[in-house]
């Protein structure tokens, strides 16, 4: 029997905004940002979470939280997947990628952007998120046997956690 889908997403942590000049896809991560991947890392790790299956945009920003979340993991070396295509701001290109994963995986967890991700878990699940804020993070069950069946209301909220709520 194929089991469902579980998507779990954590924004990227705070860019800096230091220099004006820097490209949006080069833009680093601040000292809040860096905190916060710490502080999520204990977090998530605390809740007994494994990712096995973890896809990262290509974006420099969301590189290093991924970084940095390994480095916080306790006992356990992630391993990640970088993919031009998460470098996106769009609930549909989200839910496209989505639905070309192969079925042999049931749970991802894919670190991108806003607002995609915010409109992303509203139009999957049972949320009314006004915002994901940076380092949130969301997991969701999806009612589905295969990815290509992800569809508006098919998933439920089961977490939103962001660094200023721990």
């Amino acid at each position: 029997m194929t089991k469902l889908k579980t998507i779990h997403l954590l924004r990227h942590g705070k860019s800096s905004w230091q220099n004006a000049n820097i490209r949006d896809k080069q833009r680093p991560l601040n000292q809040r940002g860096i905190r916060s991947c710490s502080i999520m890392a204990a977090h998530l790790a605390s809740l007994g979470l494994s990712f096995e299956h973890i896809y990262c945009s290509s974006a420099v920003r969301a590189q290093s939280t991924i970084e940095l979340i390994n480095e916080h993991w306790p006992q356990q070396n992630l391993h990640w997947k970088v993919d031009e295509a998460l470098y996106t701001f769009s609930s549909r290109d989200l839910l496209h990628w989505c639905r070309q994963l192969p079925e042999s995986i049931t749970e991802i967890l894919i670190i991108g952007h806003n607002p995609g991700f915010t409109d992303f878990c509203n139009q999957l699940s049972n949320a009314s998120i006004d915002n994901i804020l940076t380092c949130g993070y969301v997991q969701m069950h999806c009612d589905v046997q295969t990815w290509s069946k992800l569809a508006t209301h098919c998933a439920t909220l089961q977490q939103y956690i962001s660094p200023k709520m721990l």
